[in-house]
């Protein structure tokens, strides 16, 4: 009998110390603005910065982390410039023609067909028209990173898909479907 007492005053203890947890009302908060920041809204007026505006532009001449900039503008002028001048960075080592490939696979097969003919799929079910093969134009190195680095008629740019590495890549893979046609 006293063993059921005792269990029952322990049950009542555990019952009354767990009820006193208000899980609403946490313990104090030490430097509450940590964990409840102020939210300022992005276009709002404030007194933060000079002009008065949250939202800031970017300082003068800044560029995006891991953005390489690309001398050649996009232009005719600055395509025949980097058909005629722009050659690859990559060494014997860097160049990884089943990477290229699978990226070429990715990107560039549905327009330009596995062989690089022109035939992909796209062209196929004529979504797009005139899409030229590589054997029929003068193209470079220079070239054809000018071309997936900014676009050109129907193409657009791969530039944010790819980086600078893949563009090379793709490009030598380009390089090697012409010389197989």
């Amino acid at each position: 009998m006293k063993s059921v007492y005792k269990i029952t005053l322990l049950f009542g203890i555990t019952i009354l110390v767990s009820s006193c947890h208000n899980n609403a009302a946490p313990n104090y908060q030490y430097f509450p603005n940590m964990y409840e920041s102020v939210g300022y809204e992005t276009y709002s007026e404030s007194n933060a910065f000079k002009n008065g505006k949250e939202g800031q532009l970017p300082a003068e001449g800044t560029i995006n982390r891991g953005f390489e900039p690309f001398e050649y503008e996009n232009s005719t002028a600055g395509y025949e410039l980097a058909k005629a001048n722009l050659k690859s960075p990559l060494d014997s080592l860097s160049r990884d023609s089943e990477k290229g490939a699978a990226l070429f696979e990715i990107y560039c097969v549905s327009c330009h067909g596995a062989s690089g003919n022109g035939k992909g799929k796209l062209v196929e079910r004529e979504k797009f028209l005139g899409v030229p093969s590589y054997a029929d134009r003068v193209i470079t190195e220079g070239s054809i990173f000018h071309v997936i680095t900014y676009g050109l008629n129907s193409m657009g740019s791969h530039a944010n898909q790819l980086s600078a590495h893949e563009r090379w890549l793709v490009t030598d893979y380009v390089l090697k479907l012409k010389s197989e046609l």
